[in-house]
């Protein structure tokens, strides 16, 4: 077993366990501590812990498939646990299930099928991640539709798109459009490029420009018709 020689993160103030470190899993670690997160990654392989190593706050050669090393671990102290063990269906359900078991606080789980999914649903993910297939749409989307600068699916039917405005709103105030009334969906921000400016949440006097992105939020089934519209 190998401990990166930083302090323990027990008592940190935002900490987050990596079991696995897929491409998904190490970019996870990279970038959770980037933004200041204390990080512990895990994996069996030694090599892949030594790729982390240097920037998360702790890194530990263990088989995350041994309850008994989950429990010496204490991960149930931490904020968030993510399995992310790439192919390995059956590992990632052994370990969701042993975490659900230690009393982890909140377990995602990163799912290579549906089926595997709905298994990490029944026995206690608090959420499925699908890395693969949320990224190929959001590529799809933004391809599809030369408007679309980024697209992102944020569950149970609803996307949030960042976009350039059609051509019929340009020249028009968000009140005279009526968007939420005609197209159920809501502008929730504004990037104002000439001058630059970001609004959250802009009034109805807002006067659309073809300068401006606009960040919109509703149902996929609404989105997809702003998006051809």
């Amino acid at each position: 077993m190998f401990w990166s020689d930083k302090k323990s993160i027990k008592n940190s103030k935002h900490s987050v366990a990596v079991i696995g470190l897929s491409s998904f899993g190490y970019y996870l670690c990279r970038y959770l501590s980037d933004i200041g997160a204390d990080v512990l990654a895990i994996d069996i392989k030694e090599d892949k812990i030594d790729s982390v190593k240097t920037f998360v706050k702790q890194a530990i050669v263990a088989d995350g498939r041994n309850k008994e090393t989950l429990q010496n671990l204490g991960l149930n102290e931490f904020d968030e646990v993510i399995v992310s063990v790439g192919e390995e269906i059956d590992a990632s359900i052994l370990i969701t299930l042993h975490l659900r078991e230690l009393g982890a606080k909140e377990i995602l789980a990163k799912a290579i099928t549906e089926d595997h999914a709905r298994i990490l649903n029944i026995i206690g993910a608090s959420e499925i991640i699908f890395p693969e297939r949320d990224m190929a749409k959001r590529v799809a989307h933004t391809l599809h539709h030369p408007s679309i600068i980024d697209y992102f699916y944020i569950g149970d039917e609803y996307s949030l798109v960042e976009m350039a405005p059609p051509k019929a709103w340009i020249g028009k105030s968000l009140i005279e459009l009526d968007i939420r009334r005609n197209h159920h969906v809501q502008v929730i921000m504004v990037k104002e490029v000439v001058p630059e400016n970001v609004t959250l949440i802009p009034g109805g006097d807002h006067v659309v420009k073809d300068s401006d992105i606009l960040v919109v939020i509703g149902r996929e089934e609404d989105m997809n018709k702003i998006e051809s519209y």
